[in-house]
């Protein structure tokens, strides 16, 4: 297939979609890597698309593009995510088969975690290593290592992934709406989490209060597919939301 027009069939998914991965469109033509990523960068260029991490999002679908470092994140409302992580600590039970997301709210309940009876993976480097100095059996799933959000990503990670069926997972998520769902900036990301999620029976995602009505490129999941375990009610809308643990309200 000629370029141009491969680059005119990936705007048209990109319309469809709001976002693809590399690998995704590797598939869908048939094509190396290395063109698609060529492919990409040209479009992104000319401005018709938005370059990502692992792939693309359509130009004006890019609400939040900017992802800071973990160094940065740790110390941002950190009692919020100390109270959220605690909370998150207590749901898992001996027996169980978890999956723990990369990310500093995740990485909160890391030390609160007790349960020595089961199984621990995780996408995070960080985490399989605080996990096996508590004494954890942690298995960190194999892939590409993104450095600035500490997560193993990519085809491998999700492969590696499909191998399982989790009892519970925890995830983290950049933005909360109830028109676009659990969004992150990151097309390589998104892909890991949306793997994670249809392996797992339940799905809690831990997140500070700020991040409803929040909207990232990439939706990974919709809200009624999870659990959300947060610091404050959002209010508005999201008042009698069953599928919302506010950690205040739990605890008294």
């Amino acid at each position: 297939m000629l370029a141009k027009k491969r680059q005119e069939e990936i705007l048209a998914i990109l319309k469809k979609n709001g976002s693809v991965t590399v690998q995704e469109l590797t598939e869908a033509f048939n094509a190396s890597e290395s063109t698609i990523r060529r492919d990409i960068t040209e479009l992104d260029h000319k401005g018709k698309l938005s370059k990502v991490f692992g792939g693309a999002v359509s130009r004006g679908s890019a609400s939040n593009l900017h992802e800071d470092e973990v160094s940065k994140r740790r110390k941002y409302k950190f009692g919020e995510k100390e109270s959220i992580g605690r909370y998150g600590a207590s749901l898992i039970k001996p027996g169980d088969f978890v999956y723990i997301d990369a990310g500093t709210t995740t990485g909160s309940m890391l030390h609160f975690i007790t349960e020595k009876s089961a199984v621990y993976v995780t996408n995070a480097a960080s985490h399989a290593l605080e996990m096996s100095k508590r004494g954890l059996k942690v298995i960190l799933i194999g892939g590409e290592l993104k450095a600035s959000t500490e997560a193993v990503v990519g085809a491998v990670a999700c492969e590696n992934l499909r191998s399982y069926n989790f009892t519970k997972s925890f995830m983290g998520s950049n933005g909360i709406d109830k028109r676009a769902g659990l969004t992150t900036p990151d097309a390589a990301e998104a892909m890991v989490k949306r793997a994670a999620i249809e392996q797992s029976t339940t799905c809690y995602v831990l997140c500070t209060s700020e991040k409803f009505r929040q909207i990232c490129p990439i939706q990974f999941a919709k809200l009624e597919d999870v659990v959300i375990i947060t610091d404050k009610q959002p209010g508005g809308s999201y008042q009698n939301n069953k599928g919302i643990i506010v950690v205040e309200e739990a605890n008294n």
